[in-house]
Parts: C-alpha cells; sequence; structure tokens
C-alpha cells in the first residue's frame, strides 16, 4: 500500500547549537512495517526507526505536562491511523473523542479547503457567515436560544462559570450576596483552567494550583438527596453535570437524579449545566445526551467533536440567561472564526442527520453485546458499559498493560477513572466490521492482566 504524502524533515540527530539542521524532502510508501524513502537523489534507502528520535527531540522541547504513548503518528484515513514507520492502527480513541468522522472525511476537508481559500480569521469584531450558519443550526437542533462560541471545552465551562454568577447578579439586584457557589459530582472532569479545574473533583488536578476558584462542593454522582438539601440552600448559582462521565469512568446519570436536580434548581433559581464536551455530539446515538432522559438544561457545553479536529468549544444558553450577559461579558478573539466554523457546520449537518444517529446506536449496542459476550467471562472484567460508542470496560486491576498490549496489536484504546477502565470512544463513523475486530484484539490481549494480578 502506498503512499504519495511529501513532507519536510528536520534532522533529529542534530543539536540545535553547533549543528546545521538537514531537511530532505521524501515520499515515503508504506511496506511490511516499515519505510521506504524515495530521497532527493534518486537512491532509495531503508529508512531508520524514526520514533524513537522523534520522542527523543520532543522530550527535550517540550514542557513535561504529557505521558503520551511511544507512538509518532504520521497519517490517518477512516478509523485507521499510521505511525511513522507506517504500522496501522484501527483508532477507538478519536483523539479522544474528537474524530467522530474519522480521518480524512472528504465533506470536512472540502469545507475546510474552501474556506481556507476565501477566509481564515476575522475576530469577534465583525459578522461572518460561517458563524451566523453553525449558530442557527445548534440553536434549530437544541433546546437553546443563543449561542456563544470558544476554543475548547475548558473555555466553554469558563464561560459557563461566569454566565452563572452574571445570571444570578441579574436575577437578584438588590441583593449585596446573591447566589455564587456551585455544585459538581464525585469522577466529574470539566477542564484544567482555573475555574474548570476548581469544578473537577480529582484532587490530583486540583492540589497543585491551590488556592483555586472557591465555592464549589464536590457530592456522589447520583446522590439525590445530598444534592437536592445544598440546592435549596439558596447559596448555588449552578449545577454543573455530565449526563456522562467519560474521563470519569463511562458513568450514565439516572432519570431520577437529573430529574431531581431539574427539579431542585427550578424551584431555588439555581442554573443547570449540562457539560456534553465528550458525551455530545451523536456520541450516545442522540444529538445530545440529555435527549435520552428528556430532561433540559439552563446552559450546555460542547467542544470535542463539533469541528471534526479543529479546535472548537460552545456554550448553549436559553433566553433567560442569555438576557443577563452584556457586551463586554465575555469574548475571545480566535473563537468562531470562519475556518473552524465551516468545518463545524460540516460535521455537524452529518451527525445530526436521523440515519446516521441510529447507525451510532446500532453499532453501539452490538457492540457493548459482543464485549459482554467476548469478555465478560474473565476474572478480571468487572463490567461493560456505556451508551452508544461511548464504552467502559471496568477491570478490577490497572488498565494500563491492556492499552498498551492493544497498541502492539494494532488497537489504539484509552484509560478513564481511576485507571482502571479501558475507554473506547472510535470514529461514529467506524463499521460493524472493525468494531468486531477490535473486539478480537481485545479479547486476545487479555493474558496480559494475569500477569499484572500476579505482580
Amino acid at each position: 500500500m502506498s503512499s504519495s504524502s511529501t513532507f519536510l524533515l528536520t534532522n533529529p540527530f542534530s543539536s540545535v547549537s553547533g549543528s546545521t539542521h538537514l531537511r530532505r524532502s521524501f515520499n515515503n510508501v508504506r511496506y511490511g512495517g516499515g519505510v521506504r524513502i524515495a530521497a532527493n537523489l534518486n537512491v532509495e534507502v531503508q529508512a531508520p526507526d524514526l520514533s524513537k528520535e522523534v520522542m527523543d527531540e520532543s522530550n527535550k522541547v517540550f514542557v513535561g505536562t504529557y505521558a503520551r504513548a511511544p507512538l509518532v503518528l504520521s497519517s490517518g484515513k477512516g478509523c485507521k491511523l499510521y505511525d511513522i514507520e507506517g504500522r496501522e492502527y484501527l483508532d477507538l480513541t478519536s483523539g479522544i473523542a474528537v474524530n467522530a468522522l474519522g480521518h480524512g472525511d472528504p465533506d470536512w476537508i472540502r469545507a475546510v479547503t474552501q474556506q481556507a481559500n476565501v477566509l481564515t480569521h476575522a475576530s469577534n469584531l465583525y459578522y461572518t457567515l460561517p458563524q451566523l450558519e453553525l449558530a442557527k443550526r445548534l440553536v434549530a437542533n437544541s433546546f437553546a436560544d443563543r449561542v456563544f462560541l470558544s476554543n475548547s471545552g475548558t473555555e466553554a465551562n469558563e464561560a459557563a462559570i461566569k454566565f452563572a454568577r452574571k445570571f444570578q447578579r441579574f436575577s437578584h439586584p438588590d441583593e449585596k450576596q446573591p447566589p455564587v457557589e456551585f455544585i459538581a459530582f464525585s469522577n466529574c472532569f470539566h477542564g484544567r483552567t482555573m475555574g474548570a479545574v476548581a469544578l473537577t473533583s480529582k484532587e490530583y488536578y486540583r492540589s497543585p494550583f491551590e488556592p483555586v476558584m472557591p465555592g464549589v462542593t464536590f457530592l456522589e454522582y447520583g446522590n439525590v438527596q445530598a444534592a437536592k438539601e445544598l440546592i435549596q440552600s439558596g447559596k448555588i448559582a449552578a449545577v454543573f453535570v455530565e449526563p456522562i462521565q467519560g474521563e470519569g469512568g463511562i458513568y450514565s446519570a439516572t432519570q431520577e437524579f437529573l430529574q431531581a436536580l431539574r427539579t431542585a434548581c427550578d424551584s431555588a433559581g439555581s442554573l443547570l449545566v449540562f457539560d456534553e464536551v465528550q458525551c455530545g455530539l451523536g456520541r450516545t446515538g442522540h444529538l445530545w445526551a440529555h435527549e435520552a432522559y428528556g430532561i433540559y438544561p439552563d446552559i450546555m457545553t460542547l467542544a470535542k467533536p463539533l469541528a471534526g479536529g479543529l479546535p472548537i468549544g460552545a456554550v448553549l444558553v436559553t433566553e433567560r440567561v442569555a438576557a443577563a450577559i452584556n457586551y463586554g461579558d465575555h469574548g475571545s478573539t480566535f473563537a468562531g472564526g470562519p475556518l473552524v466554523c465551516n468545518s463545524a457546520v460540516a460535521v455537524l449537518d452529518k451527525i445530526s442527520g436521523p440515519g446516521f444517529l441510529a447507525s451510532v446506536a446500532k453499532k453501539g449496542q452490538d457492540f457493548k453485546e459482543l464485549l459482554g459476550k467476548k469478555l465478560g467471562g474473565n476474572s478480571h472484567v468487572r463490567e461493560v458499559r456505556g451508551v452508544g460508542l461511548i464504552i467502559g470496560i471496568d477491570l478490577d486491576v490497572p488498565a494500563s498493560p491492556l492499552v498498551e498490549a492493544c497498541q502492539q496489536s494494532g488497537l489504539l484504546v484509552l484509560t478513564a477513572g481511576k485507571g482502571n477502565v479501558v475507554r473506547l470512544v472510535p470514529p461514529l463513523t467506524i463499521t460493524e466490521q472493525e468494531l468486531d475486530h477490535a473486539a478480537e484484539i481485545l479479547f486476545n490481549c487479555l493474558p496480559v492482566l494475569d500477569k499484572t494480578a500476579n505482580n
């Protein structure tokens, strides 16, 4: 199988000081797990193992915020990824639930390239058509009346924090101390910036940066009584909840829990915020995860898959919330740029189709049942759970050895929870045959868990 991509390689063997960086243009051809390089001298040579060189050089120049897998990716097509040596991987990570249409979707590429040839960035000083088209679609397909665009999920949650506090001040103009506190839940994840990380339950994310934003109380996910009591205190500006927790371990809220939150918020004047950054936009087989419950928020935050791999976030709000927000209350230079918005229109148009959503629901149900049959008999597998194509395999041992074994066998998966959950969030376009293949690899790699348990 051949690839016609041409790229420039900065010599990874040289250092910045005292060395000349060599740049070579070559075409790479994948075959048998290796790369054949056609160099400028028209002499074909066998490529060295470039991965180690790239990883070593990266570790010299980047801040050490990521514990990356030892894998250098170079290209992707559909639900397949290829490393720099040409090895093929079935991708059940989607760039952490981002690439909903897989890699290189032709409609997405067309939207990006056409817009790039016209207008890429204009800022929010001016109106642009792609931004309007995206906002109109988001409003038409949701509970919301208005939209604020950002660049990421954590930025969307930061905006939601500000909007909630501004709403409470707007709603209580004569009170010196309106409700300003927040409720979040165990195992939740809302982002890494200072406000969003204050709403994230895992202390590992918060403690190095304290003091973070005060006024956040963490309750047990699903504890109806505790939530009702605190909301009724009159101190709560907003309740942040994920209808399905992704990073936290693939836990789904119950109907009773979300309905209790909705009722209590209505009674106390608190806002209900659904964080659907990971579980929204078709991932569950519904366009929005909360649609399965028939319960609607005041604010919803979105991000990951919306622009098909380009950075975007969105905050969807009711007119009641929007009425509290004025010029200058929030903003962004890059958010809602025409390039990103045009790509998001292409993604949303494809994902929101009833046939597309029905296929996600069916594939997800079939896949979960298959995993239950193939993996459920293993003593280390406690549960296979999830909805649509957001699935977790709960283990009684750390999941990392299984994730690593899968990678060695050509399958990319993620961890979640406390490191004991295998998280599966493939492109929504994945085929039944590819899901069957993924299940087979997972099954074949299970013996590695016995070695983990015995160590």
